[in-house]
């Protein structure tokens, strides 16, 4: 009997302690997430995002984790880029992270494939999302490109989209991941978000604006950067 007692005391002990080690590693999984900076397209805003974050938020990334973006989008991407660059630099700084995880909403893809071709952001950047983006450009652009740099940059052809997509269109270490709709009425056509190199995946029909408010989008997204 005192034997037994001994080993189902044993027994315990180790399930107390592999409870411990689990939970720990659970913790420190969660911890190792990346920020994740949200980096919003042309004429967007903050609230672009009001449903994707609340979604990360829902599945644990803490607050403090889930960064916006915001700039002026009519000017250059380029000059979008080099603002980014900071704000990512002032994000590791204050979290202690090495890398972020970029997510990026139309025109958005543009000036973060710019900051990491062009300006050496890849050391910086696990992962890269792009929800619809004009990544070779939209026909729409036409319509302001004669007004602003930034639509004229993403109309099919341009100087800035040739350059952006001249050689290696993922570069470096990053992990790149396209998500376009057949029902997108903004960025034509379709074939624009596909990037070679990258993971390159459908939806289901969903406008412009859905992409970023979509809980299957959402889902797929937070499993490409998990």
């Amino acid at each position: 009997m005192l034997r037994a007692a001994r080993f189902l005391a044993a027994l315990a002990a180790l399930a107390v302690t592999g409870a411990a080690l689990l939970g720990t590693g659970t913790t420190a999984s969660a911890a190792t997430r990346d920020p994740v900076v949200f980096v919003h397209g042309f004429n967007g805003s903050t609230s672009t995002w009001t449903d994707l974050v609340a979604d990360f938020q829902a599945h644990g990334y803490p607050a403090a984790d889930l960064v916006i973006f915001t700039y002026d989008s009519t000017q250059s991407n380029v000059t979008t880029a080099n603002e980014l660059a900071a704000r990512i630099d002032a994000v590791r700084s204050a979290t202690g992270a090495a890398k972020v995880d970029l997510v990026t909403h139309s025109m958005g893809a543009l000036s973060t494939r710019y900051f990491l071709k062009s300006l050496g952001g890849t050391h910086a950047v696990d992962d890269w999302v792009s929800l619809g983006g004009p990544n070779h450009g939209t026909d729409t652009a036409v319509l302001c490109g004669w007004l602003y740099p930034a639509c004229a940059e993403m109309s099919p052809g341009s100087s800035f989209l040739t350059a952006l997509n001249a050689g290696d269109e993922t570069p470096g270490a990053v992990s790149y991941g396209t998500w376009w709709s057949p029902c997108d009425d903004i960025v034509n056509p379709d074939s624009t978000v596909a990037l070679a190199g990258a993971t390159n995946t459908p939806t289901s029909c969903l406008g412009h604006s859905e992409l970023h408010d979509d809980d299957e989008v959402a889902a797929s997204v937070r499993a490409f950067i998990a």
